[in-house]
């Protein structure tokens, strides 16, 4: 099946062939809607790490394995009668159509407020229309969302109706507020491990909760300082095996001197 330049009935065709209950792929044939899961979350943060990481040329290559999930999503939905490629296309583009209707209608907004203001309202009646008992903003919240996400997609929802500080002061307050509870915590003689666990997630989610109200993303942020850490943390161990030293036999002020200098050098 090689040819100079491949289209998407040429992809539905591979995924197809893959599927094939004689001929097709081993592996492939095994497959379901949930063992694949995985495999689409391992493929998103691959993108993910492409753009962070500036290599545009290898962006190509990681969405078409992103894309090959969506296929394969849909050969599984073909094979059951549940749905097919065509249908998954037909559902983003009625959804993008309805949630635009200042492109793709009459309606007119004159700012990104009142944008995100509709598409609010547009999915929240799209969350009743799909369930007739669904009462709260949060209902459609994916519960396996990676915990910062899932947080800020908590707070973004309950801030679409009202429930939010309108200036950054008690935001901050919020997070020393917190910080003082688990202090409290600590100092308690007979320690409670939930309720440590408990006031911990009480600081991150108001952590969480600054991170958003300054418009940032809170995995971004986190993904940002994981690397910087490593930086540094790298430039300390070359610096270490450069002066001959082991860093479990070094002084906790040698390995501070050490960061210290990796700061400098990192910036």
């Amino acid at each position: 099946m090689k040819q100079e330049r491949y289209s998407l009935d040429d992809l539905l065709a591979i995924m197809a062939a893959l599927r094939d209950p004689v001929s097709g792929c081993p592996w492939d044939k095994k497959q379901n809607f949930a063992s694949i899961v995985p495999h689409t979350i391992e493929e998103a943060y691959e993108v993910a790490d492409t753009i962070t990481r500036n290599a545009l040329n290898e962006l190509p290559g990681e969405l078409g394995d992103l894309l090959f999930q969506v296929v394969f999503y849909a050969q599984l939905g073909k094979e059951q009668a549940l749905f097919d490629f065509n249908d998954v296309v037909q559902a983003v583009s009625e959804k993008l159509v309805r949630r635009h209707p200042h492109v793709f209608g009459d309606s007119q907004f004159v700012s990104e407020a009142e944008v995100k203001a509709n598409r609010e309202q547009t999915k929240a009646q799209e969350r009743q229309a799909l369930d007739a008992s669904a009462t709260s903003v949060l209902d459609d919240i994916p519960r396996n969302l990676p915990a910062l996400t899932r947080a800020n997609k908590i707070q973004k929802r309950c801030s679409a109706v009202g429930f939010d500080w309108r200036e950054l002061p008690p935001v901050i307050d919020k997070i020393y507020e917190e910080l003082d509870e688990v202090m409290a915590e600590l100092k308690q003689t007979d320690q409670d491990e939930d309720r440590i666990a408990d006031e911990l997630g009480d600081v991150l989610f108001a952590c969480v909760n600054l991170v958003r109200h300054l418009k940032k993303d809170p995995e971004a942020v986190l993904r940002g300082a994981n690397d910087k850490f490593e930086r540094r943390f790298r430039t300390v161990e070359h610096a270490l095996y450069t002066d001959g030293k082991d860093a479990r036999d070094c002084s906790l002020a040698e390995l501070d001197g050490y960061w210290r200098q990796a700061k400098i050098e990192q910036g």
